[in-house]
């Protein structure tokens, strides 16, 4: 009976198509690989040695990328904020499994995960996109590493597409007229009015429940913002920071408004009979269930086509709403806790480029306070 070979014995020979197989023992098992010339074959049981006394074993040798990904998945669920968990889900299953999911992760080459950010490109998957896949694989990756899987993660030799400089849209005050005057009698006109008056961010406005509402003091309390999920049901997540929970209060035209949106569902409601289902959304689909993403996307972009307004993202009306509080002299400290950054500092490094008028005030305000005013004084008294 021919004996098993020692743990980490290897060997190279020729095969009949003239390739050469690598071979090499790791706990009585056999890890064999195909390679063109004998030196790679070498090299191969040289490194695979490596991994093994970093920790790697035979069991996680057959492990596919899509497999821990699956496992990783689960392990970092009650590790992260919901909606970071659902955006790295859905990056997982859309883009990285279905290309490279059949991969055994200790096989993954640097160059297969460029050629999957190179193939996702070429679909026309948006950059951003493609720079969130580089992230969530890169820390899956590095997971795999910690625990001795692999030696040396893959995706640090990768490079990601460069984030596009997106240049912010700032309507006028009367695009915005504009653009309010079109939505005038729209279902959802209560949100492009509270999208502007506010600069809530547009998952914030999904988000909104009735009861979040307090029509006697007129304000309004973002605790919410609706989640992307796959799977039914709505589910909800917190705001992005802590600093996204906030109070805010509500002009008195912004309260009609919003009296006019809730009359007009309770009819919707009414209409709808048994069909309507209640989740207490300000917002809702006509059977008052959450409003999808997509279609609010074409009807704001339809609504721009009518206005005759530029073709501006839907995040372009909190730029908006920045750029009007500031131009109206509105305190930064205030438009910071509106719009709910951490700290006024954020607010105006993203927005204190809007804000030419304010600098042209302030330069005639100290002008006013340094000019030298001629003062006639009473010799008589001076020589006293």
């Amino acid at each position: 009976m021919a004996s098993k070979r020692a743990n980490k014995e290897g060997s190279v020979y020729k095969l009949p198509s003239g390739h050469w197989c690598a071979q090499l023992s790791l706990e009585g098992q056999r890890l064999s690989k195909a390679f063109n010339t004998q030196k790679e074959g070498l090299d191969w049981i040289r490194k695979t040695r490596g991994h093994i006394d970093d920790g790697m074993n035979y069991a996680s040798t057959k492990i596919t990328l899509g497999d821990f990904l699956k496992d990783w998945l689960i392990d970092t669920k009650a590790t992260l904020q919901r909606s970071t968990w659902v955006k790295n889900e859905q990056t997982c299953r859309s883009h990285i499994i279905p290309n490279l999911g059949h991969v055994k992760i200790r096989d993954l080459r640097p160059e297969q995960i460029q050629d999957l950010y190179r193939t996702l490109l070429d679909q026309e998957i948006g950059t951003y996109t493609v720079i969130k896949v580089h992230t969530v694989l890169h820390s899956a990756l590095q997971q795999a590493t910690r625990i001795g899987m692999i030696s040396r993660n893959p995706a640090s030799f990768v490079q990601p597409p460069k984030a596009p400089d997106n240049e912010m849209a700032i309507l006028s005050d009367s695009q915005v007229s504009q653009l309010l005057v079109a939505a005038n009698g729209h279902r959802w006109e209560a949100l492009y009015h509270l999208a502007i008056v506010t600069g809530m961010r547009q998952m914030e406005l999904l988000g909104l429940k009735w009861a979040d509402l307090d029509w006697r003091r007129q304000t309004l309390k973002v605790e919410r913002q609706l989640l992307r999920s796959h799977g039914n049901g709505i589910e909800f997540s917190s705001p992005k920071t802590r600093y996204g929970k906030r109070s805010l209060a509500l002009g008195k035209k912004t309260i009609d408004v919003l009296h006019a949106h809730y009359e007009h569902q309770q009819a919707e409601r009414v209409a709808s009979g048994d069909k309507w289902i209640e989740n207490g959304l300000i917002f809702t689909n006509s059977l008052g269930g959450s409003i999808d993403s997509r279609n609010l996307l074409r009807n704001y972009k339809q609504l721009l086509r009518d206005a005759g307004l530029p073709d501006i993202r839907f995040h372009d009306l909190r730029h908006t709403a920045a750029s009007l509080m500031l131009n109206a002299g509105i305190a930064v400290i205030v438009v910071s806790r509106r719009l709910g950054h951490a700290r006024a500092s954020i607010t105006l490094d993203i927005y204190g480029h809007l804000i030419p008028t304010m600098q042209s005030e302030a330069a005639e305000k100290i002008d006013d306070l340094v000019t030298p005013i001629a003062v006639q004084l009473d010799k008589t008294n001076v020589n006293r």
